[in-house]
């Protein structure tokens, strides 16, 4: 096991020096300058190039990119181009936010998932089942950003009983957090379904019931646990998902997370915002994915994951 955490740990560093070019190179091609931007309107070419200057946007862009990473190396993500405050304060102030956001959405994903889709596999093609195969179907097909607007245009603009946007109570999270994880619980339901048939029909769970075992306990015990494995995978997937639907549904509610600042960033170019949010988001994905796959050895012991 430990052998395997640090052969992972490993990778971590080609994946991020991969992600933090490609952002770099990506906000390089984006329309528009980012010293024209912060100076204003009516700003002289002379106040420009100062600005630019003093930013180091005059330098080729090699130089650039190397200079941010030696930074980081050092724990130094630079400073916000809008603001000239520290990109790693920033980032601590709005990233509590955004991973409160994904843990109920994650949550509500693996709930509902897993609730619609035992129940789908345990009588399956009846009129519950079919029902929330088309609610999946549905949840899969619908945009986050319309449906969060459909949900605030129905629970909070016509029926009043929450609020429309905000992050200040426990009332403001439930539409951001059904609206993240509503497709993801989809997903999970569908997978669900489909790897406890595949279980149900196999030779053990068969003999578990000719031995007499009580039927939850061949659901749960049995048929649940072996059918995990391509589930939780599912999960570790939809969680990286979460962080990129971040990004919408905080601009949809106006919460002041991490996806709502780096959409704010690239409309002014501000470069060292953008890649401190995507290098952290990227961080925490590469993390999860780590606990997916240590929770395949927690659920089949068969499984070697050196």
């Amino acid at each position: 096991m430990a052998l395997f955490i640090l052969k992972r740990l490993a990778q971590v560093v080609p994946v991020i020096l991969g992600v933090t070019l490609v952002v770099f190179l990506i906000m390089q091609m984006v329309p528009g300058d980012s010293a024209v931007i912060l100076a204003g309107e009516g700003a002289s070419e002379e106040m420009i190039e100062d600005l630019r200057e003093s930013l180091g946007l005059n330098k080729p862009i090699y130089v650039q990119y190397f200079e941010y990473i030696k930074g980081v190396v050092q724990g130094d993500f630079g400073n916000s181009l809008k603001n000239g405050k520290p990109v790693l304060e920033e980032i601590t102030t709005r990233l509590p936010i955004t991973f409160e956001l994904a843990m109920y959405s994650i949550a509500i994903t693996i709930v509902l998932g897993l609730i619609a889709g035992i129940v789908s596999a345990i009588r399956p093609y009846s009129w519950l089942d079919m029902s929330f195969m088309v609610i999946a179907l549905l949840g899969i097909s619908l945009p986050s950003f319309w449906l969060g607007i459909l949900l605030m245009y129905t629970f909070s603009i016509n029926l009043g009983w929450l609020p429309v946007a905000g992050w200040e109570s426990p009332q403001h999270i439930i539409l951001p957090a059904i609206t993240l994880g509503a497709g993801g619980a989809a997903i999970v339901a569908r997978m669900t379904r489909s790897s406890m048939l595949e279980v149900i029909n196999q030779d053990f769970i068969r003999t578990a019931k000719a031995k007499g075992l009580k039927g939850y306990v061949i659901i749960f015990k049995h048929a649940l646990r072996n059918a995990m494995i391509p589930v939780i995978t599912v999960v570790g997937l939809q969680f990286g998902s979460l962080l990129g639907g971040t990004v919408l549904v905080e601009s949809v509610f106006a919460v002041n997370g991490l996806g709502r600042m780096i959409v704010d960033a690239i409309r002014t170019r501000d470069l060292p915002i953008v890649q401190g949010g995507v290098l952290v988001a990227s961080l925490i994905f590469v993390f999860v994915n780590l606990i997916v796959d240590i929770l395949y050895r927690v659920f089949n012991k068969r499984i070697d994951l050196n």
